[in-house]
C-alpha cells in the first residue's frame, strides 16, 4: 500500500509540474473599441505570445485608453493595459497638480515597452469646406467617447492648436459609428475625430461611396497651430493603399504613440508571470511582425528613455533587456573548411 501511495503522489508531481499539467494564469488586456486597432494587438498578444508564458491571456474591449488606465488600477484579473501617451501624461500631469485620485491611478502604473504610433483622422462632409485640421475652430466636433483615448486626445489637441479649450457647446462624445451617421445624415456634427492604427477596420470597411459623403482633412505642419500640435505629437502618413475606398492619395496626418503597461505587482508569482510574458514577447517578436497586425511591423523590440514619471516595470524589463542582447549579439562566423597546406602543418582542427 505504501508502494502504490509513493507512485501515486509521484505521479500527480509530475502531472503538476509539466506543461500541461498545471492551470495557466487567467489573465486580462483591455484595448478599444471592438472595431479598432488595439483589440487586435491585445488578440495577437493572446495567440502568440501568453501561451509561451503559461497565460490564458483574454483581450477586452473597451472606451479606450482613459478608461484602461482605471480598469488596469482597479478591476480584478486586468493584468494588461495598451495605453496612448497623452493620456497616461495627462494624467501624470493632473497628479502633479494635486489630483489625489488620478495620482491614485497612475503612479502604480508600469510601463512594459512603447508599440506603436497611433494615426488621428478627422472626418468631414465631402462638400465641407474645411480641407486642412488647422481650420476646425469652432466647428462642431465629436470627439470621441467619454473615458475614452480619443476624447482626450481631441481636447488635448485643440487646447495645443488654438489655446483654449473644446467649447462644451460644440462637442459631443458619441461612439465613432454614431457620429459617422449624424455626420453624414442630420449633419449636426461636423467633424468625427477617430483614433486608430492604419489599417484601421472602421475605414477598411467603408463602401467606395464613402468618397461621396466623408473625406479626410489634411495635416499641414507649416500653420502656427500645427506647429503647437506637433510639440505632443508627432507627424504622420494615412496611406490611400489602406483606405482605398476613402482615399486617392496618401495625405499628411498626425499620430500619438500607444504603450503596452501594467501594475507594479510585488507578487511573486505575477512578478514571475508578467516576466515569462516578456521572455516570450522577445522570442516570438518576429511571428508578431510575420503573422500579426501590420502595425506589429512599425513596433521596434527597445526600451528606450521614458518621459518624467514614467517607468519601466523591472521585472519585464530585465527579462526584455536580456532577451534583446542575446538577439543582439553578434554570431560566430562560419567555419571555413581548412587547406590542405593547413592539415599538414597542424594549423587547424581536424573534424573529430
Amino acid at each position: 500500500m505504501q508502494k502504490n501511495l509513493t507512485a501515486s503522489l509521484l505521479a500527480a508531481a509530475l502531472w503538476f509540474h509539466s506543461p500541461g499539467g498545471s492551470a495557466a494564469d487567467a489573465y486580462k488586456i483591455v484595448t478599444a473599441s471592438a472595431r479598432g486597432t488595439y483589440i487586435v494587438i491585445g488578440r495577437d498578444l493572446a495567440s502568440f505570445v501568453a501561451p509561451q508564458a503559461d497565460i490564458d491571456l483574454e483581450a477586452l474591449p473597451s472606451a479606450g485608453s482613459a478608461e484602461n488606465v482605471r480598469r488596469l488600477r482597479y478591476e480584478p484579473g486586468v493584468k494588461l493595459a495598451i495605453v496612448q501617451s497623452d493620456v497616461f501624461q495627462a494624467f501624470l500631469d493632473q497628479a502633479a497638480s494635486g489630483n489625489a485620485e488620478a495620482g491614485a491611478m497612475i503612479r502604480p502604473l508600469r510601463v512594459i515597452m512603447p508599440l506603436y504610433n497611433e494615426e488621428i483622422y478627422f472626418l468631414v462632409r465631402a462638400d465641407s469646406d474645411m480641407n486642412y485640421v488647422h481650420e476646425i475652430k469652432g466647428a462642431r466636433i465629436n470627439a470621441g467617447e467619454l473615458g475614452s483615448g480619443t476624447a482626450l486626445t481631441t481636447a488635448t489637441l485643440y487646447r495645443l492648436m488654438f489655446s483654449e479649450p473644446l467649447p462644451d457647446s460644440k462637442a459631443t462624445f458619441l461612439s465613432n459609428e454614431d457620429a459617422l451617421v449624424k455626420l453624414i445624415t442630420d449633419k449636426s456634427v461636423d467633424v468625427v475625430v477617430v483614433v486608430a492604427g492604419q489599417p484601421a477596420k472602421l475605414l477598411v470597411d467603408m463602401h467606395p461611396e464613402v468618397r461621396q459623403y466623408i473625406k479626410l482633412l489634411k495635416f499641414d505642419p507649416n500653420q502656427a497651430a500645427s506647429k503647437a500640435a506637433l510639440k505632443t505629437y508627432f507627424p504622420a502618413t494615412v496611406l490611400a493603399t489602406n483606405y482605398p475606398n476613402l482615399l486617392t492619395e496618401d495625405v499628411a496626418g498626425l499620430a500619438v504613440k500607444a504603450f503596452l503597461v501594467t501594475y507594479d505587482y510585488h507578487l511573486a508569482q505575477t512578478k514571475d508571470s508578467l516576466a515569462h510574458f516578456a521572455r516570450s514577447l522577445c522570442e516570438n517578436f518576429k511571428t508578431l511582425q510575420d503573422k500579426g497586425h501590420p502595425k506589429w511591423r512599425e513596433v521596434q523590440l527597445a526600451l528606450p528613455a521614458l518621459g518624467q514619471g514614467w517607468s519601466y516595470y523591472q521585472p519585464t524589463a530585465k527579462e526584455l533587456r536580456g532577451c534583446m542582447s542575446v538577439r543582439a549579439a553578434p554570431r560566430a562566423p562560419p567555419r571555413r573548411a581548412c587547406t590542405q597546406q593547413e592539415r599538414i602543418l597542424g594549423l587547424c582542427e581536424q573534424p573529430g
